[in-house]
């Protein structure tokens, strides 16, 4: 080679678009540049030797963090969410428009959070825009910066800043947003449904279940899809939790309608009948729904109708889970999860037959291509050198105390794991997190 590498892994066993293969990685300048069968005879600057109870992954790709920064920065932030991505594998997210005040719903909203995050990331990150009433003339703006699309609600978001839109003002939207090519995505919950349920105050997790049924769901996903067919616009479905949605979401797409699909980690790993009385650290909307629910969306990943899976890391402080009465209505609802989510996709997937390569294509290779970072998800020529090795036979048990989100608060506290990710790796170099950062910010088509 004329050049030397930087860096090679020698690994057994690398998740490749061959499957899972022996082989020498090789990278400079931040690049993939090489893939050699295992055997080969290269050198570099930094050679690791990765054991036989190692998979060489690419780095995960999150596309559904909130981070909270600034306004609520003790909720979450920066540094404290791009640490736990990176002890969890993940070295790309894309952090959520609302949380944080303000609100990234123009470009001096996008502009404040750039410098807030510039100095604190230690794995990539990019941003979404908000399409809330009344910014339709902000949109083009935002999406000029380099935002990666739009997200709006169509019931309460949960913070009075962050308003949802009505079905007129989502039409006018997807309008605007269809006229120069970007993607809405969509909390697809039916406001009058909801309103129309009964209330979701108490201990008991039934009772709040009842109060998101999956009927506001299954209405909210329809008149999306409807309003995607007749804008044109690319739509994409967050965090489905009613598997009863998935025969219109596979109709719709053999219709031709842009749609796409994500679940979460927390929707293929709990069940709501286990969920104990108080519990408010399993609370997030919508809801972990029950144990058939739970199986049907695993087949709806194994029929590819579900695309993805992000982790809808929603965080709060401690005080807000209202853990002192144990009532679903009043706690804050969402669930930490950043840190946990290779491990705990990984334990439920290969239960049920799953390969690793399955995991990879949900949680690295289909996010990284849903938002247009066409260098990310893949191990392959030409690529970005991010990875994570991970021990997928390793078991470990959650300690919230001991994972790198900023507050203690998990569903999966006390949860026996599957898989260990034992180092992770930014554009060829380990990321150290007693190093300062070194995480770029990412615009829509730039990486």
């Amino acid at each position: 080679m004329s050049e030397p590498l930087d860096l090679l892994f020698r690994a057994p066993r690398v998740i490749t678009a061959a499957g899972e293969v022996a082989r020498c990685v090789g990278v400079r300048d931040g690049r993939i540049v090489v893939i050699e069968p295992f055997g080969a005879q290269l050198d570099a600057e930094v050679v690791v030797e990765l054991g036989d109870d190692e998979v060489l992954i690419p780095g995960l790709v999150d596309t559904h963090v909130h981070v909270n920064e600034p306004g609520r920065t003790e909720w979450e932030g920066f540094a404290s969410a791009t640490r736990a991505a990176a002890a969890g594998g993940v070295t790309t997210i894309v952090d959520m428009p609302l949380n944080s005040i303000p609100p990234t719903v123009d470009a001096a909203a996008l502009d404040v959070k750039r410098r807030v995050a510039r100095d604190q990331a230690y794995v990539d990150v990019g941003f979404w825009g908000g399409a809330v009433p009344g910014n339709v003339p902000d949109l083009r703006a935002l999406h000029d910066a380099g935002v990666f699309g739009f997200k709006c609600f169509l019931l309460h978001s949960g913070v009075d800043e962050f308003p949802p839109l009505d079905p007129a003002e989502l039409e006018l939207a997807l309008k605007e947003i269809a006229s120069f090519g970007a993607m809405m995505i969509v909390h697809a919950e039916d406001a009058h449904a909801i309103d129309r349920a009964t209330s979701p105050g108490g201990e008991n997790y039934a009772d709040f279940l009842d109060s998101r049924p999956r009927g506001a769901e299954n209405l909210a996903i329809a008149e999306v899809i409807e309003l995607a067919r007749w804008t044109g616009c690319r739509v994409h479905i967050l965090h489905l939790s009613s598997s009863d949605a998935l025969p219109m979401i596979a109709s719709a797409r053999k219709d031709g309608v842009k749609l796409t699909v994500e679940t979460c980690p927390h929707y293929l790993s709990f069940v709501s009948e286990e969920i104990p009385s108080g519990a408010t650290q399993f609370k997030c909307c919508p809801p972990i729904r029950e144990a058939g629910n739970r199986e049907l969306l695993w087949q709806g990943l194994a029929d590819g109708v579900i695309d993805c899976v992000v982790t809808d890391h929603s965080p709060c402080t401690v005080d807000l889970k209202r853990f002192d009465i144990g009532d679903f209505g009043v706690a804050w609802g969402g669930i930490a999860s950043l840190q946990v989510s290779l491990s705990a996709v990984w334990s439920e997937a290969k239960r049920r037959g799953h390969s690793l390569n399955d995991v990879v294509r949900w949680m690295a290779e289909n996010p990284a291509e849903q938002v247009g970072l066409n260098t990310k998800g893949h191990i392959a020529l030409g690529y970005a050198a991010d990875f994570a090795v991970f021990a997928p036979e390793e078991a470990f048990v959650v300690d919230v105390a001991a994972l790198q989100h900023k507050n203690p608060v998990s569903a999966y506290d006390r949860r026996a794991l599957a898989g260990v990710v034992r180092s992770t790796w930014l554009a060829g170099k380990r990321i150290d997190l007693d190093e300062a950062p070194r995480g770029r910010l990412l615009s829509r088509g730039l990486a």
